[in-house]
């Protein structure tokens, strides 16, 4: 709750300065949750999640996905294939506005 959602705090400590656990990051406007697609970054993560899109012209429903790239903090154990939510911050490089805040679930 110090980071202003209702989210647990992670049992790991870490000294990542872009954490809002444990460093200077602040959180705000949206929160996603997804799907991990990709790990291979260094502090990064690769959310996609999938949502439909109702196409008038045919009267049905039509399936798109989004891939979000988000700060991955040390103290999160994160793997691919987590269902994770993500929250927005600042800009934290070119591409990364969000940061992982909560590991929902996974495969198992």
């Amino acid at each position: 709750m110090a980071i202003g959602l209702n989210v647990p705090e992670p049992e790991g400590n870490c000294s990542d300065d872009d954490c809002p656990f444990h460093g200077h990051l602040s959180v705000r406007g949206q929160i996603i949750e997804g799907e991990v697609a990709s790990t291979a970054m260094e502090k990064t993560v690769v959310v996609e999640r999938e949502y439909d899109v109702f196409v008038p012209k045919y009267d049905r429903y039509m399936k798109r996905r989004s891939r979000v790239p988000a700060h991955a903090p040390e103290c999160l154990d994160i793997a691919e294939g987590d269902t994770v939510r993500i929250a927005e911050t600042r800009p934290l490089s070119k591409t990364k506005s969000h940061v992982v805040v909560e590991i929902s679930g996974g495969e198992e």
